[in-house]
């Protein structure tokens, strides 16, 4: 009997210390802060069980996705005017229509992702009565028929902008926005101008804005300050952080400036492009001067030291006009792709060039077509054109060695 009683008294002892040892273990575990998670873990593998997961298991490799480039290419065009002899020449079974004058280059600007234009006339309707030179009024139509070559957007701000007073600044943007053209640098609103025009195309954002140095002399309307864009930098520099404020991808600006019939910039158009860069802009379209002048791109320094890529043509000259003054009737359709690089966001502009072209009317301001120079003139060599005369193929080619002399690029 008192062995029994000493080997329970053994047993009860032996799970006693497995249970304080088991105790002791949690204890340790719970108040050694030096023994990480993994440290634990570890104890619970033999060296084997190590050996094996390590043979055996395959690195992680993370593949962080990049950005692809974004491209837009786009077509730009210069004054769109409409003298009498244009209009009357469109005039036809009694009604309007200015779609022939650019069967010749249409397939240059429909093609584009995006086109643009300067808009230099207005539309007060019929009943206000069309007119030419020196206070354009246009039949609307030709709204409908730049949609149908294909224009996206044009600028409303140059001297002939209150050509029509305040009700045609009003009935022009009514007649854009039935044709689904979006337009900048006129407006109804104070908040119409506060409000920055936006497109985007093929994920890329672009805003837009335009100025015009004056308006012939045409008061502006007293306390309708906010109808039309002037040169102004403190305006402009508000409207750009307006812009900025949406993040768009490509700012590009519209600028109604230099002096009539001039082919080379003037000091002031320079330094405005310089202030324009300088704030953010990347793309500048000059247009008055009814002639050709330069276009370049440019690197510019901004004040945070970051280098920037910028495009400045200073003037398109005129797409289509019922001028005859020298150099007034041959022009350009500027064509360029911009980038903007996934890997960097950065903006670069490639494939810059241009289309020549040039207004031809019969004798008596008959049959106004805009025609692709170099297509015009391989044709007529080819025998395949019968439109032009010697003369005329003579005439070509002299303004295409000025087209490709004042471009400069």
């Amino acid at each position: 009997m008192k062995k029994v009683i000493i080997s329970i008294l053994t047993i009860l002892l032996l799970v006693a210390f497995v249970f304080f040892g088991m105790y002791l273990s949690e204890k340790y575990i719970m108040n050694n802060t030096d023994l990480t998670i993994k440290e634990v873990v570890d104890n619970a593998f033999t060296k084997e069980d190590k050996k094996d997961v390590k043979e055996n298991d395959e690195p992680i490799i993370v593949e962080l996705e990049e950005k692809e480039d974004i491209k837009v290419s786009m077509s730009v065009i210069g004054d769109i005017m409409c003298h009498n002899s244009q209009y009357n020449d469109a005039y036809k079974n009694g009604e309007y229509d200015f779609s022939y004058v650019f069967d010749d280059i249409k397939e240059h600007i429909e093609t584009a992702d995006l086109a643009i234009g300067n808009l230099e006339t207005t539309f007060a309707g019929k009943d206000r009565g069309y007119a030419s030179y020196p206070t354009f009024n246009t039949p609307e139509i030709l709204a409908q028929d730049l949609k149908e070559l294909g224009i996206d957007v044009v600028s409303t701000a140059n001297n002939h902008s209150l050509d029509t007073g305040y009700k045609g600044i009003e009935s022009t943007i009514d007649y854009l926005d039935e044709a689904g053209i979006l337009h900048t640098g006129t407006y109804k609103s104070v908040e119409d101008q506060e409000n920055i025009v936006i497109k985007e195309v093929n994920g890329l954002k672009f805003a837009f804005l335009a100025y015009t140095y004056g308006t012939n002399g045409i008061p502006v309307p007293s306390g309708r300050e906010y109808c039309i864009n002037l040169i102004d930098k403190e305006l402009i520099k508000t409207h750009l952080d307006l812009a900025k404020n949406l993040k768009p991808d490509v700012i590009c600006v519209n600028m109604h400036w230099g002096i009539e019939y001039q082919n080379s910039p003037n000091a002031e158009q320079e330094e405005l492009a310089n202030f324009l860069f300088e704030n953010g802009v990347d793309i500048i379209l000059g247009s008055h001067p009814h002639v050709l002048q330069k276009m370049e791109s440019k690197e510019i320094l901004l004040s945070n030291g970051e280098l920037k890529n910028g495009f400045v043509i200073y003037s398109l000259g005129n797409f289509m006009s019922g001028q005859t003054k020298a150099n007034t009737r041959n022009s350009i359709i500027l064509k360029l792709d911009i980038i903007k690089e996934g890997s960097t966001g950065n903006l670069r502009f490639e494939n810059i060039d241009y289309i020549p072209i040039y207004t031809y009317t019969y004798p008596n301001f008959k049959n106004y077509k805009v025609l692709d120079i170099r297509k015009a003139i391989q044709n007529y060599e080819d025998g395949i054109n019968t439109l032009i005369s010697r003369n005329t193929y003579d005439l070509l080619n002299k303004e295409l060695e000025h087209v490709n002399y004042t471009v400069g690029y």
